[in-house]
């Protein structure tokens, strides 16, 4: 079983950054994929960015060039640096970390507020 923990949330003005962090812990698992999705407005839960063991990153068009995903194998915990914000990045942001057996896992989710 994993647990994942966030940090970071908050509220910032638009143009301003904030960092999400995500730490993973258990024991008897060794994690692939970790990352972030939000919550978005349809059915399911949007991808912001994800981050594989071995450092490939894949981003969600619309937060290319503004954020960035970097990951601590060795603490496994992950981090999103987000500049630039705009109001339209204000969501709960949920970590996800999916283990080399493909379970998938998911934090408790973390709100983001971007507003004047």
């Amino acid at each position: 079983q994993v647990q994942l923990v966030e940090s970071g949330g908050g509220s910032v003005q638009p143009g301003g950054s904030l960092r999400l962090s995500c730490t993973a812990s258990g024991s008897g698992f060794s994690i692939n994929v970790m990352g972030w999705y939000r919550r978005a407005r349809g059915p399911q839960r949007e991808l912001v960015a994800i981050i594989s063991s071995g450092g490939s990153t894949n981003y969600a068009e619309s937060v290319k060039g503004r954020f960035t995903i970097s990951r601590d194998n060795a603490k496994n915990t992950v981090h999103l640096q987000m500049d630039s914000l705009k109001p339209e990045d204000a969501d709960v942001y949920y970590c996800i970390a999916r283990t080399t057996v493909d379970d998938v896992y998911w934090g408790q989710g973390t709100q983001v507020t971007v507003s004047s």
